[in-house]
């Protein structure tokens, strides 16, 4: 067959899926706006819209105009690709940004398969959540338009998926039959724990080989959407008590989601000014190759993930199938996945005094808590496996009588 893959990024959730598919003897062709990288198999196609939103258009519609910018590269990326003797069967495509608008126009006889993400709303689950945040009178409208390219997507697709059932509770529930449940999977043969694992990264120059206690955090950027405030100041009171504890942050100084700062200020310069830290045990290290990113995972005392209810993070599935005790936020995408004192501790997102006595009794605890980090892997091993759930979803993609999941399992631990 032959399948083209479209995501602005490359190659975000498509990485597995684009190789294996691949692998098989499909003609992949993967449309992406990012120039680095490569899939061993796959041709890589860069489109670019025509020209930027322009300033004037009314800002509730924004991101509308970027998402209709980018469908309308993809039809014309598309005709390309036909004279070249390239005409899609199944078209897989991330919703939201926009490259899918138009594909039943270009290709109306091609499967379109969408990834559903994330539907907004402006009560009930991000957006609202942090009541010192409160929507502006702009802000509700301007949410309810950034739904705009996902509900088209949603009547055009022949079927979508998303990856928890949290996630697809946000869409309109007129169109829960047409989404299965599916996660895209960790890499379980990875993603491993190993006993007494000292972190050591001369790249950057750590060396945390004779800590006793390390805590770790992990995120795109350090924000509210990902709870770093609250982390930050817990991590204050935890280093006033802990005179040998030492704190791995691993991400970028940006936001990836939600508001930004005036121009010139970032959350991380403004909680290292407003609490006080002892920054030769307070170590921010980027991002990082996967094989350093896991080194610090092995070597982690407690890892802290904090999240509103938004979309679940990769990282907290890999954090637990690397053996990881979690101090975890008790919010809708997590309590999904964690059951607190079986396979994770969840506290309160805002409550920082919550968070740093969990991570004390954990770090007070060890061997109390090794069945914890145990049951943490055997969750991820049994609901979250790559080697079990690629199958599934190229099944999913190459057979249009595939059954959706969609009934949620009985347990704290599904998909």
């Amino acid at each position: 067959m032959k399948i083209l893959l479209l995501h602005p990024n490359f190659p975000a959730q498509f990485r597995h899926v684009a190789v294996a598919l691949a692998a098989r003897g499909h003609q992949v062709v993967f449309a992406t706006r990012r120039e680095e990288g490569q899939l061993t198999g796959v041709t890589k196609v860069i489109y670019n819209p025509s020209r930027d939103v322009r300033p004037e258009t009314h800002h509730y519609l924004h991101s509308l105009e970027a998402a209709v910018l980018q469908g309308q590269a993809i039809y014309r990326l598309v005709e390309q690709l036909r004279q070249q003797q390239f005409t899609p069967d199944i078209v897989y495509g991330h919703s939201g940004w926009g490259p899918t608008l138009f594909i039943k126009d270009v290709l109306p006889k091609a499967q379109l398969l969408c990834y559903f993400e994330w539907f907004y709303h402006a009560h009930g689950s991000d957006a609202d959540f942090d009541p010192t945040d409160p929507l502006s009178a702009d802000d509700r409208p301007r949410i309810r338009m950034k739904n705009t390219p996902m509900l088209t997507d949603l009547f055009s697709c022949d079927r979508g998926l998303s990856p928890t059932y949290w996630q697809r509770q946000q869409f309109p529930s007129e169109f829960h039959p047409k989404i299965t449940v599916r996660h895209d999977g960790i890499d379980t043969s990875f993603f491993v724990p190993k006993a007494d694992s000292k972190l050591v990264l001369p790249s950057i120059n750590l060396d945390l080989s004779q800590a006793t206690e390390i805590i770790t955090y992990v995120a795109r950027g350090m924000e509210p959407y990902r709870g770093f405030p609250q982390f930050m100041e817990a991590v204050s009171l935890l280093q006033q008590r802990r005179p040998n504890c030492h704190v791995v942050v691993v991400g970028q100084d940006r936001v990836a989601y939600g508001k930004t700062l005036p121009e010139g200020q970032s959350y991380k310069q403004l909680m290292l000014d407003k609490f006080s830290f002892d920054l030769s045990r307070l170590h921010f290290t980027g991002l990082l190759p996967y094989n350093q990113y896991l080194k610090v995972l092995q070597a982690s005392s407690v890892h802290i993930y904090l999240t509103r209810p938004f979309v679940l993070s990769w990282s907290m599935l890999e954090a637990m199938s690397t053996g990881c005790l979690l101090v975890a936020s008790h919010t809708q995408p997590v309590t999904e996945v964690i059951k607190d004192g079986y396979n994770g501790l969840l506290v309160d997102f805002f409550d920082v005094e919550a968070i740093a006595k969990r991570v004390e009794e954990a770090l007070d605890n060890p061997e109390a808590m090794l069945p914890i980090r145990t049951r943490a892997r055997q969750t991820i091993l049994k609901q979250y496996d790559l080697a079990t759930l690629l199958p599934l979803h190229l099944d999913w993609i190459l057979n249009p009588e595939s059954k959706p999941q969609t009934k949620k399992k009985k347990g704290f631990a599904i998909n």
